[in-house]
């Protein structure tokens, strides 16, 4: 790929609009483009990584036996109504009617529309477990959208849910997922807090927010410090296991505004230990028993009678990880972006001097291209005529991991290689190549 001609809008300034660094980053490097108030179009930079991030989330719900479905953005009213909560959800949902006069709604989430699926497909309690998930856009027509795509009106979004005969299996499934999120946060090389939290329009007696701190998050958090050091490596998938990790977590005081008080606080945690802070939600899981699956009629024939299933919901906004990893991540006194390397836009940048009269850097900068190619490895080639400078703090900015740069002195096989943050370094070509594949 050249970067001549790929659709990346560098802006030389942050825009005036963007107020955290998250939607100035978006916006300057040309991830994101607004189209109207809290909707946006995601570039060819932008989507890169917002599908990376899927493809991680979408790895840790197989990992736990979850089967990936995909539901329609447009949701009919009827199952809405039978739950009870099409009247109750607010203005933040967006009613329609098509031609026939039906109303219908663009989905602010899914428990209704599963429930419905769940109920005309399963009969037997043999059948259970279900895990199901999809990755899917949403809206919730928010009254302020700000901050970019950390607060916007339409959101790419992966929602699972759970069905139970007990609450016993249903409480092992929400600990598959708390155990599923911790995973897929750490790979993302984001250190989430799981926090009791409110379970707000979802509803149900149980629901854990996981938390990144951030000085620009809307949510106030409360915990003690030592919640950061519990260690969730080798937990297995057994009822044990699961029910261990929660009591681990819960012996240190971790909770959002919503939940917090003072005096628990204070007994729970000691003052070396309390951390008052911001933070970014970043995921949200909820247990609500028969809440839907009551007046939605979905059960199962257990023993000869019936027995409505046992439910949970469990959330993970995959476009706001975007920001919210930039949040955490972005070096802006710097102007230098850290990806998680699994994540990056893309994995290495070849930065050729160009000389109209002399093609020999651009020439090499295409057989290490090839070569890296052949080896998986996502590169791009700046074949702009910039200088070397502008072209190392272009690719800084947008956070590509390793630079190679092929300047006037560059070698047959000795060139300049930079990681990103750290200073440059005249190498050999196949040691550069090592190193690379090495680190990813």
């Amino acid at each position: 790929m050249y970067f001549s001609k790929s659709l990346i809008p560098i802006l030389k300034n942050n825009p005036s609009e963007a107020k955290i660094k998250s939607h100035q980053l978006m916006l300057r490097t040309g991830m994101i483009k607004q189209s109207s108030a809290g909707i946006y179009s995601w570039l060819p930079l932008g989507f890169k990584v917002m599908k990376k991030i899927e493809q991680i989330v979408r790895e840790e719900q197989d990992r736990i036996g979850a089967q990936e479905i995909l539901m329609p953005t447009i949701q009919s009213s009827e199952i809405w109504k039978e739950s009870g909560r099409y009247d109750d959800y607010g203005e933040e949902m967006l009613r329609i009617k098509d031609r026939q006069n039906r109303e219908l709604l663009y989905g602010p989430t899914n428990e209704e529309l599963i429930t419905e699926i769940f109920r005309s497909s399963i009969k037997s309690y043999k059948s259970l477990p279900q895990l199901m998930y999809h990755i899917q856009w949403k809206f919730r027509d928010e009254l302020r959208p700000r901050f970019g795509v950390m607060r916007c009106r339409e959101f790419y979004m992966k929602d699972a849910y759970s069905f139970d005969l007990l609450d016993e299996d249903a409480q092992h499934s929400y600990n598959k997922f708390f155990l599923s999120y911790l995973k897929t946060f750490k790979r993302l090389d984001l250190s989430a807090i799981p926090m009791a939290a409110d379970t707000g329009p979802i509803g149900g007696n149980l629901s854990h927010e996981f938390v990144i701190i951030a000085n620009t998050g809307e949510s106030k958090i409360y915990t003690d410090r030592r919640i950061f050091d519990v260690n969730n490596d080798e937990v297995a998938l057994d009822k044990k296991s699961l029910i261990d990790l929660r009591k681990e977590y819960n012996k240190y005081y971790a909770v959002t505004d919503e939940k917090f008080n003072q005096n628990e606080f204070d007994s729970n945690v000691t003052s070396e230990n309390k951390l008052e802070t911001k933070g970014i939600e970043v995921g949200h899981i909820f247990y609500f028993g028969d809440k839907y699956s009551k007046p939605m009629n979905a059960s199962v024939d257990f023993n000869g009678s019936k027995e409505f299933v046992k439910m949970g919901s469990y959330g993970v906004g995959v476009s706001r990880l975007v920001g919210a990893i930039i949040e955490a991540k972005y070096d802006e006194k710097n102007e230098i972006m850290k990806w998680p390397l699994a994540i990056s836009p893309y994995h290495c940048a070849i930065l050729p001097q160009i000389n109209k009269n002399d093609k020999a850097n651009l020439e090499k900068a295409l057989n290490i291209h090839e070569y890296l190619k052949s080896k998986n490895i996502d590169t791009i080639i700046d074949d702009t005529d910039e200088s070397i400078s502008s072209k190392m703090k272009k690719f800084n900015l947008i956070g590509v991991p390793f630079q190679i740069i092929l300047g006037k002195k560059s070698e047959d096989d000795l060139v300049e290689f930079k990681e990103i943050g750290k200073d440059v370094t005249k190498t050999k070509v196949e040691e550069i190549y090592k190193i690379i594949i090495n680190k990813l």
